[in-house]
């Protein structure tokens, strides 16, 4: 599932609209580096990474780490980077990262996982390590979003997946044979599209955060279809005494 999510997310470039948020999280806080966190198979990571790279002419710099690091996916991602992105092999919990993560701290795809108390837990963790941060779903909660998965998706998994790499027999049995696989996409998409917050949620949410040296916006940006995504950004204001990690 996750490798088909990298898959789609990678050649539909879902996180195009991103890149120009990233930036600019990048360029206020001095950085070169993302670490994103909750990376699944990493989807879209590689697109992103060279978008970024060129609109700020220099070589961006990725880490990928996951509560349940995808060993494969991430290897064939750096492999595939000319060392550009790299990845944590250990577990890293997102509620808790270390404060020696480097850089800019991301979360694609995954936020709507975590409740609102824990959801808060992340971003108070990332304003009292002095880190910015940027959250991205992919998706602009729309009911005809949910339609389109149900309608269309399907036939789109059957259609792509024996051109996802690397190539698994196991994938075209759990995908042809027995479809666990899209049964499976299909029930993760539709939770996620319920559970995604919108904007006016995000804001709630850094209500409860303490972070006055902060600054914090939340919103939609594209208007293609497939280019829809929510997204929160923060990074610190100004200068305070616990230094950002470089």
């Amino acid at each position: 599932m996750q490798d088909y999510l990298r898959f789609m997310i990678s050649q539909l470039n879902a996180y195009e609209e991103a890149v120009p948020l990233l930036q600019e999280l990048l360029e206020k806080t001095g950085q070169q580096h993302i670490t994103d966190l909750c990376s699944g198979a990493g989807g879209g990571i590689a697109g992103i990474r060279q978008a970024l790279s060129a609109r700020m002419h220099t070589s961006i710099h990725v880490t990928l780490t996951d509560l349940y690091p995808n060993l494969e996916a991430y290897a064939y991602l750096s492999n595939s980077s000319n060392g550009t992105i790299h990845y944590i092999a250990a577990p890293v919990d997102v509620t808790a990262a270390h404060p020696e993560l480097k850089g800019v701290r991301t979360i694609f795809s995954s936020f709507h996982h975590f409740p609102p108390k824990v959801a808060r837990q992340i971003l108070q963790n990332t304003a009292d390590q002095g880190a910015a941060i940027g959250v991205f779903e992919g998706a602009n909660k729309s009911w005809a979003e949910l339609l389109l998965l149900w309608l269309v998706f399907p036939f789109v998994i059957l259609a792509v997946t024996p051109f996802i790499r690397p190539f698994k027999f196991s994938r075209l049995f759990f995908t042809y044979i027995i479809p666990l696989i899209p049964l499976g996409i299909l029930w993760d998409g539709t939770v996620s599209l319920l559970r995604i917050y919108p904007p006016k949620a995000l804001q709630r949410l850094l209500k409860k955060v303490q972070a006055p040296n902060y600054t914090w916006r939340a919103g939609r940006a594209g208007a293609q279809p497939g280019k829809h995504i929510i997204y929160l950004i923060g990074y610190p204001s100004k200068q305070s005494d616990r230094k950002a990690p470089q």
